[in-house]
Parts: structure tokens; C-alpha cells; sequence
């Protein structure tokens, strides 16, 4: 399909996953838009940043702004903001997301609530993305506070080790729910996931559940606290970002606090995840730093941040990214290395050890495009519209055949316009330089 009719598909799916309401208990309206009509019918963090710029590719900035808006309606006092917003909805997807949310909720549990799990923090850069777009001083002025308290919450709730980089306390915390790199942390043996893997991962959840989620509890014990390489990633640019908009909103003091974190938690992730020998970056777990030397596409993450080392960049994608047996694959960018034990590119609730999701594409698409490789951002485009031609808007897809599995209309097909927008705009400013 071209580029109108691709518009015309995304605007109807989510138009059709919109979702506006009024919630009595917390007293205040919502709009959100469900990544899948019924897959997915709750409001996620990272899921509204990646709507943010779906709406704003498509002109859409008013529901963006609202959908924004709705993510720290709920947010707590002391700046926490959870992964899923039961909006008058309050029946987790699976019985055993329950676990995902305190004991300490008691009756609240069966009324508009948050899960007490966070996700990829990418609301900086959702936010920096309307104001692109709007130049609205006021929205910025409203939002801006409440994500500073949501950064500082995250640097004093999950900084355990004081360096910066922040840990994740549950698979599900990544956004990559079932990562193969993790399978060492929660005592399952690396290979092709089944039942045992789910229960390894529930338990995890349940024991955070049982501690109430008091971090102090749960570091003292210890059972999966990670430094995952895509979250630190996200969190790092998102910093910079934090930066740009503080110093828009004319506050000088939190422009330069940020980039001051930025430089530190960036050399941090260097210094404790980069395997220089492997020329990738590895999650990491546990109070030694002990490296996860599971393939994935985070692995090449941080070459997207601001001020890597070059010749560092270039090191980890020739290794990795263009290698026929890990990830160049006929529809990439598959979701663990094809070589690895567990790979498995066809559909399973256990997800992320395989199949291609249109996110990754949609997260290196910019490096491609500023390091002047538009051969292979134009080919991270393509193979979207190709797998999107053959199998439609799914949630992932075979990286060997494009064929589609998960849930149907699945909103993050949508990134693609993103992309063509950010093209369009870099062949543009490539002419005036020129």
C-alpha cells in the first residue's frame, strides 16, 4: 500500500483502539488508545509514547496531548508512575498479573489503579516529540513537573548500586517480557521456552508481590535485579531529552542537573555492560555486574546515544547487526540471535525470543539515518511495509517469512510513519546543508 493508504489504515486502527471515559473513584476523565481492540484493552507507559508519535506523525497532536496527560493522571505523590492503567477495567489480561501489583492496595485492587511494575521510560522523549511539533508552552509547563518527579522517583528507587544505571526488579519491566537473556536470572535453562520458564517468571513477580514491592525487601534478597541494556538505553537518551525540554522551559538548573546525569549514567553503561571482546553490550545481574551474554538486538541499543565512542558503534554493528547467522534476517530485526539455542520465529506466549517486532526497526532507524546509512534506514522501512503488504498490522512477525501472529491491529505497525516523517525530514535538511 502507499504512504496515504498506510496513513488511512493506521488513523482507522486507532481510532477504532481510542478509549475516553470519566473515572469515578479517581475523579478525573482518561483517553488512551488500547494497542490491540482485544489483545491489549488496558493504557501502558511505553505503548502511549510510541501512540504519541503515531498521533503526531499523523497530525494528530490534540489526542497525543491528551493520551499524554492521561499516563500521570494517577501518578503518586512521590512521582511513581506504574506500566498499566486499569482505567474502569480492573480484571488483569492473565490471573497472574495480580502479582504485578501491592498488597498493600487492598479494596483499590478492584478500582482504577496502577500495577506497581514501571516500563521503558520514553516519556521524556514523547514529550519532547509534541513539543516539536506544537511549541505549546503551556502543555509543557503542565507536564514538565510531573516528569521530573517521575525521573527523580526512578533515580532513588532504582539506582541500587549508586552508579547510575537503573535495575529492573521483573522481566515484565523490560517491555520484553519473555528476554532469553534473563532465563539465567530466574533459574530456567537457556532454550526454547515452555511451562517451566513461565512459572520461573510468575514466581519472580509473586515474591515481589509478597515483599508488597518495598525495594529495600526486595534488593536485600536479590532474586532478579537487572541492568538491562534496552531499559538504561532508553533511560540515558531519555535524560538528554529532559535536558532539551528544561532548557525550552527556561529552567536553566534542571537543564544542566540532567546532562549531568546523562554523562554519567552513559560512561556507567560503558563501563559495566560493554563486552569489548564480544563488541556488544550485555544486561547484567546481581550485585557483581555478572554479564548476560545472551544475544539480542539490545545488544547494538546504545549506539544510538549522543556521544559514543565511534569507532565502539562501529565495532558492535559489523559484528552483530549485519551478521547473517544473528540478525540479519530476510525481515529484521529479529528479537534474539537466529543462532541461539532458544531462537524461535514462529508464534508462542512467550515472547520476544524470535519473532521481528516493528519496534526495533523504529529504534535504529535514526542511527542509520545520522551515521548516513540510508541504505539500510530506507531497508528498515521497506521490510515494515512489506510485513505489514503480506500480514497486516500484527503484533510481531516471522523474521524468515513476514508471516503475522499475536494480537490483530496491533497500534505499533503505526511507528512507521514515524520513520517516513523523520526521513523526509533528514533528506530535507541534508538539501539545505547541501
Amino acid at each position: 500500500m502507499d504512504e496515504k493508504e498506510l496513513s488511512k489504515k493506521v488513523q482507522d486502527i486507532l481510532l477504532n483502539n481510542l478509549v475516553k471515559g470519566y473515572s469515578k473513584s479517581k475523579k478525573t476523565a482518561y483517553t488512551f488508545i488500547k494497542p490491540s481492540a482485544k489483545s491489549y484493552s488496558y493504557q501502558y507507559f511505553w505503548d502511549t509514547c510510541f501512540h504519541v508519535f503515531i498521533l503526531c506523525a499523523l497530525g494528530d497532536t490534540k489526542v497525543a496531548k491528551d493520551c499524554l496527560r492521561t499516563q500521570f493522571a494517577m501518578q503518586e505523590e512521590d512521582g511513581f508512575v506504574g506500566h498499566i492503567h486499569y482505567w474502569n477495567n480492573i480484571l488483569p489480561a492473565r490471573i497472574t498479573d495480580i502479582f504485578q501489583n501491592r498488597i498493600g492496595l487492598g479494596s483499590d485492587l478492584f478500582r482504577t489503579h496502577m500495577s506497581s511494575l514501571i516500563q521503558p521510560p520514553m516519556v521524556a522523549k514523547a514529550l519532547q516529540k509534541i513539543w516539536e511539533e506544537t511549541k505549546d508552552e503551556e502543555y509543557l509547563h503542565e507536564m514538565l513537573p510531573k516528569l521530573k518527579k517521575y525521573y527523580e522517583w526512578l533515580e532513588k528507587n532504582r539506582d541500587f548500586d549508586d552508579d547510575g544505571l537503573l535495575s529492573i526488579i521483573s522481566p515484565f519491566e523490560s517491555g520484553m517480557d519473555w528476554k532469553a537473556s534473563y532465563d539465567p536470572v530466574v533459574g530456567f535453562n537457556h532454550g526454547k521456552a515452555n511451562k517451566k520458564l513461565f512459572w520461573k517468571v510468575v514466581g519472580i513477580d509473586f515474591r515481589n508481590f509478597w515483599r508488597d514491592y518495598k525495594y529495600e525487601k526486595i534488593k536485600k534478597r536479590n532474586k532478579f535485579l537487572v541492568k538491562d541494556v534496552g531499559f538504561n538505553t532508553i533511560y540515558i537518551q531519555n535524560l538528554q531529552d529532559m535536558a532539551q525540554l528544561c532548557e525550552a522551559a527556561g529552567d536553566e538548573d534542571g537543564k544542566n542537573k540532567y546532562l549531568k546525569l546523562f554523562e554519567r549514567v552513559r560512561k556507567s553503561l560503558i563501563d559495566l555492560n560493554y563486552d569489548e571482546e564480544d563488541a556488544a553490550f550485555y544486561d547484567v545481574y546481581g550485585k557483581d555486574n555478572t554479564k548476560l551474554k545472551v544475544l539480542t538486538p539490545t545488544i547494538f541499543f546504545p549506539v544510538t546515544i549522543d556521544g559514543m565512542p565511534d569507532d565502539l558503534c562501529k565495532k558492535v554493528i559489523e559484528t552483530h547487526f549485519y551478521n547473517k547467522e544473528e540478525f540479519h534476517s530476510e525481515y529484521p530485526i529479529p528479537s534474539l540471535a537466529m543462532n541461539d539455542p532458544a531462537f524461535n520465529p514462529g508464534q508462542s506466549m512467550y515472547l520476544w525470543r524470535g519473532p521481528t517486532w516493528i519496534f526495533n526497526n523504529w529504534f535504529m532507524h535514526q542511527f542509520f539515518l545520522e551515521t548516513g546509512n540510508m541504505k539500510e534506514a530506507k531497508h528498515l522501512i521497506e521490510t515494515i511495509k512489506k510485513v505489514i503488504d503480506k500480514s497486516g498490522f500484527r503484533e510481531y512477525y516471522n523474521p524468515f517469512t513476514g508471516e503475522g501472529y499475536g494480537a490483530h491491529n496491533f497500534t505499533w505497525g503505526g511507528l512507521v510513519l514515524d520513520m517516513l516523517k523523520t526521513e523526509k525530514l533528514h533528506e530535507e535538511k541534508s538539501h539545505e546543508t547541501y
